[in-house]
């Protein structure tokens, strides 16, 4: 067992941590996207959606541990990293940072992890405890659709839901990719459609998060 504990805790092992963690936190927003464009079809469809999430409590609770051990990891072992690449290249690491090969997002990952880190325990502190611990008044009645309208509402989180959805674009896109070259998929013959794929998916997360607030503060609020 100590021989897996010191690989994980190398460099490699690492980044081989940062990938796998990064796609399950990928497949992750898929899904949760997919669930969420319930919003688009009414008070019943979503209602409907969260309810029967409601049937499997239990079940989502175990995911959520899971997904929080995952988004623990992704993070320790980021910010470890970043700290280990600059005590490593003091000097040459703004330099390297500036070159060609990389872009300003890659050089700045570690900062939109922290706004995406942030805009997690706000959507939690919001969404996720009002659905299911704040004793909501439409809670109780499973009216979650109208929960959301209301957050939607506000000025202030709306424009910052949809700055942190943009931001998590642009970290996936780069996420995307370096996972796939942490695997070795790196080869010139197919990396552009990973490049590709990457830039597919990382818009859709984006554009699809940000719809929501877009689409309840301006068309469904009377604003």
């Amino acid at each position: 067992m100590s021989w897996l504990l010191k690989s994980l805790n190398s460099s490699v092992g690492k980044k081989f941590v940062m990938a796998v963690t990064g796609i399950g936190l990928m497949l992750f927003l898929l899904f949760h996207l997919v669930g969420n464009l319930t919003l688009f079809g009414g008070p019943e469809a979503f209602n409907s959606y969260v309810a029967t999430l409601d049937i499997i409590k239990p079940l989502i609770r175990v995911i959520e541990v899971g997904l929080a051990l995952v988004f623990i990891f992704h993070i320790f072992n980021g910010a470890k990293l970043w700290i280990e690449n600059k005590k490593a290249n003091p000097k040459t690491y703004a330099v390297n940072a500036q070159s060609k090969s990389s872009t300003l997002f890659s050089r700045l990952m570690l900062q939109t992890g922290g706004i995406v880190f942030i805009f997690l325990v706000l959507h939690l502190a919001t969404f996720w405890y009002e659905f299911n611990f704040a004793g909501h008044a439409e809670t109780t009645s499973h009216d979650y659709y109208n929960i959301v309208v209301e957050w939607f509402q506000i000025e202030w989180y709306v424009g910052f839901y949809i700055l942190a959805v943009i931001i998590l674009g642009f970290h996936l896109n780069h996420g995307f990719q370096s996972a796939f070259q942490t695997f070795g998929w790196n080869h010139k013959k197919y990396f552009p459609l990973i490049t590709f794929l990457g830039n597919v998916y990382s818009i859709i997360i984006a554009v699809g998060f940000a719809l929501m607030p877009i689409y309840f503060y301006f068309f469904q609020g009377g604003n």
